[in-house]
This record gives C-alpha cells, sequence and structure tokens, in this order.
C-alpha cells in the first residue's frame, strides 16, 4: 500500500515554488498534508486554527478538506512568508490570515473553542501548550507533527521533543497516538 495522498490541494505546486524560491524549507510533508486534510473533512461546519502558516503548504490542505461553512484560522510570525499564503489562497473566504507571534495570539485571544488545532511552530507546542490544549473543543483534535529527528534541529531540542511527549501523554482530558510516520506525527483528542 502507497500512503501518499493521492489528490493534491490545486495550489501546492505554486506554493511550493514560491517558497522554495523564498528559501522557505520547513513546509508541511505530504502524508502529513494528507491527514490534515481527512481531519478538517471529518469537521462539517468546522473551527480551525493552524499555528505557523508558513508559505501556506498546510493551509492548502486543510482548505482541501473543509466544507463550505467551515473556517480556519492561521497564524504566522514571518509576514514576507505568510504573503505567500496569502498570495495564492487569500481570495478563499474561509480562511483568515493573522500576521503576529502565536504566542502572544494565543495569550490574547478569548473566541470559542476549536474543532481542530494544528500547531506547526513553537507557539502551541513547545511554548503556550495548555493555551492552545485549552482551546481545543470537546471531542476535538490536536495535532503536532516534525517530531521525529529533522535536519537542523538546533542542539538539545530532541529532548524538547521528549519531554512534549510525555507531558501530552500524561494529560487525562486527552487522548494521544504517536504515529512514527511521515516528519512524526502526534494526534490527540480532547475527552468529551
Amino acid at each position: 500500500m502507497d500512503d501518499m495522498p493521492s489528490r493534491l490541494p490545486t495550489a501546492l505546486p505554486a506554493l511550493r515554488s514560491k517558497a522554495r524560491d523564498a528559501g522557505f524549507i520547513m513546509s508541511s510533508e505530504d502524508r502529513t498534508g494528507g491527514l490534515l486534510a481527512a481531519l478538517a473533512a471529518a469537521r462539517p461546519a468546522g473551527r480551525i486554527l493552524e499555528l505557523g502558516t508558513g508559505a501556506g503548504e498546510g493551509t492548502a490542505w486543510l482548505l482541501s478538506g473543509m466544507d463550505p461553512a467551515s473556517h480556519l484560522t492561521t497564524v504566522e510570525l514571518d509576514p514576507a512568508v505568510q504573503a505567500i499564503a496569502q498570495e495564492e489562497l487569500g481570495a478563499d473566504p474561509r480562511v483568515t490570515f493573522v500576521s503576529g507571534d502565536g504566542g502572544t495570539w494565543l495569550e490574547g485571544f478569548d473566541g470559542a473553542a476549536f474543532d481542530l488545532v494544528f500547531a506547526d511552530t513553537w507557539p502551541g507546542k513547545f511554548t503556550h501548550l495548555d493555551r492552545a490544549l485549552d482551546l481545543v473543543a470537546p471531542g476535538g483534535t490536536y495535532l503536532i507533527d516534525d517530531l521525529l529527528p529533522q535536519p537542523g534541529w538546533p542542539e538539545g531540542h530532541e529532548a524538547s521533543v521528549e519531554r512534549l511527549l510525555a507531558e501530552l501523554d500524561e494529560r487525562e482530558d486527552f487522548r494521544c497516538v504517536r504515529l512514527a510516520w511521515a516528519s512524526g506525527v502526534l494526534m490527540a483528542v480532547r475527552m468529551a
């Protein structure tokens, strides 16, 4: 069985080309993208949060799975990188782009909980974890990737990943599954 997605978002080639031209190499892997699309499709009229827009590949995957009544909020620190995503995906009324620090955004957000939270950057994963988990609705999903050793990891990062995984596994309010697949994924579902 081939585990690569058979359907790719239409914007993916343009996003990849522009990300490559900008020197951005931290985009979501296709298998993770396929999982994002499936999780978004499982939430009709879903509220979705992406922490770390990057150049928009994860955003494109999420949008490809969302129904017309769903909404995605995506937050990115680097406005130049996020501009790639906005140029390709900004006409879609289902997405709101927020430029700014994800940690600051998490601290200040006072809206309704989300059905799916994809934390693809430090805030919401290695910092502000409790706040990100607080924003997951009952029955909702929290997803993180890049948990297997990656080229360019800073010294000591593996220990940070192990601490994060242990902390998530100990939580009584979430049921976690680790997937040693793609770039290394953890999916946690808030107990209803």
